[in-house]
């Protein structure tokens, strides 16, 4: 969450930030995904319909990307860093909860790249998001938004690729 706009944005600034939400770095190095219940998924692919609900999630707020990445240590004054020095802050435990819906086809995408063993079935869609967060003196909900395009795919590649 933030009080300016969001990262990825050519105007963010981490400086602002408010809230980061992850479930931290696994043993393997992979970060901000989590196996969900089997049940927690539903999909029609053919009919470019899905719907990805968890509720609950055990996740920490790491106030920022800068302590998210670096476990809490922020990001020291340095001269020659072209990032700015981050303030460390311990992380928080929260949970979160989400309901994603995609569906509606925009448009519908085959892709096939024999070199680079890849292939893939891609509908453009619309989808709705709520999502919430409870932790110790805070609580957020949103209303239900929509989005304006997002995507399901079906994909083949390496050893899968035939």
């Amino acid at each position: 969450m933030y009080d300016t706009d969001p990262v990825g944005s050519l105007s963010f600034n981490v400086m602002h930030q408010l809230h980061d939400y992850n479930v931290h770095i696994d043993s393997n190095d992979v970060f901000w995904m989590v196996p969900v219940e089997h049940d927690a998924v539903e999909v029609e692919f053919d009919e470019a319909r899905a719907r990805l609900r968890v509720d609950n999630l055990r996740v920490f707020d790491d106030h920022d990307l800068a302590n998210s990445l670096t476990l809490g240590l922020g990001l020291p004054d340095d001269p020659r860093s072209p990032f700015p020095a981050i303030e460390p802050k311990a992380p928080v435990r929260a949970t979160v909860s989400f309901d994603v819906e995609w569906s509606g086809i925009v448009d519908r995408a085959e892709i096939r790249n024999d070199t680079q063993q890849f292939r893939g079935t891609f509908y453009s869609t619309g989808a709705t998001i709520k999502w919430s967060v409870e932790q110790l003196g805070f609580r957020f909900e949103s209303d239900t938004q929509q989005n304006l395009i997002s995507v399901l795919g079906r994909e083949q590649n390496g050893g899968f690729f035939t």
